[in-house]
Parts: structure tokens; sequence; C-alpha cells
């Protein structure tokens, strides 16, 4: 055994066992001292010795600790601190010398100018310089987007899959390198980031699967005498170059739910994703521009102002519009996008029940913070009106207090925070107006409701009138509004009284209220037992009212990618 080993091995040991030990040893070096806290090591070492315990022990401690060898002495901290202040230390030495991304304009990367700056949102900082496209780069990548038509029709099923799993391969080996993007970009907590790099991973995997399964019908048409001797099949064929427009709240998965299905329909297509967060869908595009397999203009991917990015719902060349982000936007956009199809998933202030019989109070508390606070409430499906059986109000808002007070937030790179950072200190500074405004008509704040910078903290109002925004419109925060009823129907009808329509939560064990919640909620989708903001990437997921038309989820956005086309044979068969 080296002197090394001999030292390690006595140190981690005493990870268990408090008492202060030592550990003799030799070897070529000059002898010293380890200190922990209070135990005292010696042993012999090197610089090379050094620089090996310090970069192989730091990773298993949570405190920092003094080394000292001979007259040498450094305080050694834990790796994620290390890291963290390297990153600090390099950002101060060249802070000037932020990561620049190109644009994707037909399948390669372009850097003509560095316009766009993605702030840190949490450090407000410029953390990436990005190229921004203009409205003669977006009319080109249509026009390369229409050349490459027929060749993405052309692709067989089995590329499709090939290049989707492609994807997967390409982003799994790099998971964390998107999840620390979208810390930075989108200020998302780290543990978060993890799981919608590990979704638009699942997006892909589904797309992957559909690209195989594209199937039409035979469709019989003798039903009368006038088929006599007729036969009919169906099939669905690309419908085109595809516009795309990506909001910044989740900048992986919800660019993942249209490029996916439209590589597995054959479509080619433009992105325009959300300036504010657009690293993630420009990670992509890296990954896509060395897949051989796709044709030369089969996509582009253009970051730009709102005030160059008309053609993205105008030019006519463009046969679908799929967008997702603000009701206000995106209605507009289809009174504007001309004769193309339109796919809008837009906002909403979700709702959830909890009615008398409950499987579990607790269990249906973890869900309600959850679906609360998760992505800091950022989230189109987050949870914002609670209505409480009275049987329960009491408990549910005593427990529900609880655990959010002890949710963290701060830095999202923490591994321990829930909380990020709002998206700009504009929409925090609302959100704070709101709450103020709630509170003057007669609200109570029960936990939570101030701003620190672009740190907001997990709310909980009650009491307030459905009039004050934080009930009748949508937040986009960590504000949550509970409210008690005693009639399961009156809550149903307070649910309903939104102008939007998204998702909705209830929690029974009554079958029979289940079924009436799911036929009477003017919503795209019901959960029993869970809040509404659970959300699976094959499954149709799109609302009704102010939050959109048709539906999105891999399979149906193939769908909506695709026209079905008949073919009509008369006298075939016959010999």
């Amino acid at each position: 055994m080296s002197s090394c080993q001999l030292v390690r091995r006595s140190f981690l040991g005493s990870l268990a066992v408090p008492a202060a030990r030592s550990k003799e040893a030799s070897c070529a070096g000059r002898v010293g001292r380890i200190n922990l806290c209070r135990p005292v090591y010696t042993a012999a070492a090197s610089s090379s010795f050094v620089s090996s315990f310090r970069k192989q022990l730091v990773g298993n401690q949570k405190g920092s600790f003094l080394l000292s060898i001979g007259s040498w002495r450094t305080t050694v901290k834990p790796l994620e601190q290390l890291q963290f202040q390297r990153r600090s230390a390099m950002a101060s030495a060249k802070k000037d010398e932020v990561k620049v991304y190109p644009f994707y304009l037909a399948n390669k990367p372009v850097t003509p100018n560095q316009a766009i700056e993605v702030l840190n949102k949490y450090t407000q900082e410029v953390g990436a310089k990005v190229a921004r496209a203009t409205p003669e780069d977006i009319d080109k990548a249509i026009g390369h987007a229409v050349e490459a038509t027929e060749a993405m029709a052309e692709l067989p099923a089995f590329t499709r899959q090939a290049i989707l799993e492609k994807v997967v391969t390409e982003v799994t080996g790099r998971k964390e390198e998107f999840a620390r993007a979208l810390c930075m970009e989108a200020g998302k907590a780290i543990v978060d980031a993890r799981g919608e790099v590990q979704r638009l991973i699942d997006t892909f995997k589904i797309a992957a699967g559909e690209a195989v399964r594209l199937s039409g019908e035979y469709l019989p048409v003798d039903y009368g005498p006038r088929g006599k001797g007729f036969q009919s099949i169906v099939r669905r064929f690309p419908i085109g170059p595809v516009s795309m427009v990506s909001p910044w709240n989740f900048p992986l998965n919800l660019v993942a739910h249209k490029v996916a299905p439209a590589i597995a329909a054959g479509c080619p297509f433009v992105l325009k994703p959300a300036s504010r967060t657009p690293i993630g869908a420009l990670l992509l595009g890296e990954i896509l521009s060395k897949i051989e397999e796709l044709p030369p203009g089969a996509f582009s991917i253009l970051p730009c102002e709102r005030d160059g990015a008309d053609l993205f719902t105008t030019d006519d060349r463009l046969k679908l519009l799929t967008f997702t982000g603000s009701a206000s936007v995106g209605w507009r956009m289809k009174d504007r996008a001309g004769k193309k199809k339109v796919v809008l998933e837009l906002g909403g202030n979700a709702a959830c029940i909890v009615e008398d019989l409950v499987p579990d109070l607790d269990g249906t508390v973890a869900r309600l913070w959850f679906a609360g606070f998760y992505q800091s409430g950022q989230s189109c499906i987050s949870l914002q009106r609670l209505y409480v059986h009275e049987k329960h109000y009491e408990d549910v808002k005593a427990k529900l207090v609880e655990e959010t007070k002890k949710l963290k937030k701060g830095d999202p790179l923490d591994e321990d925070t829930k909380i990020g950072p709002i998206i700009s200190e504009k929409e925090a500074i609302r959100m704070e107006e709101w709450v103020e405004k709630a509170v003057k008509a007669g609200g109570k704040v029960l936990v939570g409701g101030k701003r620190d910078g672009v740190l907001f903290d997990a709310t909980i109002l009650e009491d307030v009138p459905f009039k004050c925004e934080v009930v009748s419109e949508e937040i986009f925060g960590p504000i949550l509004v509970i409210s008690k009823y005693s009639d399961f129907k009156d809550a149903i009808k307070q649910a309903n009284e939104s102008r939007y329509g998204l998702q909705a939560g209830v929690f029974t064990n009554d079958l029979n209220k289940a079924f009436y919640a799911y036929e009477k909620l003017q919503v795209g989708g019901v959960l029993i037992n869970d809040g509404p903001s659970t959300r699976f990437d094959n499954q149709p997921y799109g609302g009704l009212k102010d939050s959109g038309i048709e539906r999105e989820g891999v399979k149906y956005a193939i769908e909506h990618m695709t026209e079905p086309k008949i073919m009509l044979m008369r006298n075939l068969g016959k010999l």
C-alpha cells in the first residue's frame, strides 16, 4: 500500500468515526499533517500527492476543511464550490469572452453578428451571445425549406427513425451540458433542468417510434350499389415546410415537440426560438447539422427579434404554423397566418379541486406544492387556483404552508434550490404588484409574497376575489391562491369561470365525481388524483377557449404535419 492510499483510507474512514486518529507513513517527500476539523492525520506528501488528494476528497465533503503540509496550508472546499469559483474566476478574467452561438441556415452554422445577448437569469449578466437572423435570412431559409420539401418527403421511414435516434444518442451523451445551459438562459433549477433534458430525449424516442408507424387505412366504399367494383385506400403525406415559434419557459422540450414530429413526418422546418432563451434550440441545431441523412435545407433555426419575424407567420410558402406562447400573441398570429394550418398552445391559469374523499392527504399536499411551484411556477399548466372542500381546508392549508416554507430559492445551480429566478425583473415586479392588489382587495398572504430582484418567494394567498389578476389571469410565477368550497358542482363552476382551459386536477376517490369532472371541466385535460401540471409527452396536449386550438403530443403533431390523400380504384383485382 502506498502512503497516498494509506492517508486517503484513513481520511475516508474517519467520516464515520468522529474521534481523532493518526496514521504514520513514509515515502520520498516531506512529512506533513492533514487537518480535518479536530482529527489530525500525518502523512508523507509530495506536491503531486497533494493535488491528487485534493481532487479525490473534495467531492466527498459537504463542508470546507484545512489541508496543511508542513508550513504550507490551504482550505479545501467541496467540488461544486470549487467548480463554481473556477467558473467565476474565468468569467472575471475573460469578462468579454462569453460564448458565441451561431444560428443555423439551411443546416449550416452562420455567425454574421453577435447581436443577441442572452442574460444569465440569476446573475443578470451576459451569459452568451447569439447571432441574430435578419428578415433576409428568414426569407432564404424558407426558400431552402421549399427546395428541401421533396427530398424530406422521400426519406424512407427507417431513415427518419435513424435521424431521430441519433439525436437521442447525442443529447444523452451531453445531458449535463444541456441542463446547465438551461440553468443559465432560463434560470431553471438544475434538478428541473435535468428533467427537461430527459423529456427532450423521451420526445425524440417517441417520435422515432412513430416515424415507422405512420399508417393509412383501407376504406370500403361499397356501402351501396354505387360502390360496386370500387376500392379505396387512405394514406397521409407530409404537408410541406413548417413554421415553428417556441416559448422561453421550456427551451428544450417544447422545441422537441415541434422538431421531432416534423422529422418523423418528413417535413422541412424553420424555427424561431425565443430570443430570451435560444441556446437550447441552437445546441439541438448543432447536433442536427452533423446528421448527413438530412437533406440540404431541411432545417433552419433562426433567433431574431419579434419585429423581424413576420415571415414566420405571413409567408404563404409555409404550410403550417405551430406556435407556443401567450394567448395575446398567438391569436394575433392566427389572424395574420393566411391560408396555412395553425396550431396554438397558449396560456392557462390551471385549477385543482380537492374533494372530501381523497386517498392520502399528505400525498395530496405533496403533489399540490409540486404542481404550484415546479419550474418556479413558470409553466402554462402550473397550479394557480386551488379549491379545497371545507372538510379538509384547514388541514390542507396548514400542511401546504408548512411545505412551502421549506422550498429554497436562489442559485439554480445549487442542487437544493427549488425556486429559481423569474425570467426577468420586470415580470417579478408585475407579480409583486398583483399580490399587492390582491391584498388590497381583501386577500391574505399565508406565506411568501416578497420579491428580491429576480427572485420571488413561493407564495400562497387566500380570500382573493376572482376579479384580481392572481385569480383571473395567468400569473406565470410561484403564486397559488387557495379557496374553500362545500358543493362539488360549485367548485366545478368556479374552475370553469376562467377564460383559459388547458388542464385541471381533481383529487377524489369517488369515481362518479371523477367522471363528472371529466365531462364538465372546460379544459383539454383532466387529471385525477394529481395536480394539473403533469404532462406525458405521448399524450394529446392542448386547450380550449383562450388556451389554444388543436393538440400537440408527438403522434398528434405528426397528424397536423401530414395531410390525408385517398386513392380510389375501380375494377382492380378482376381477372
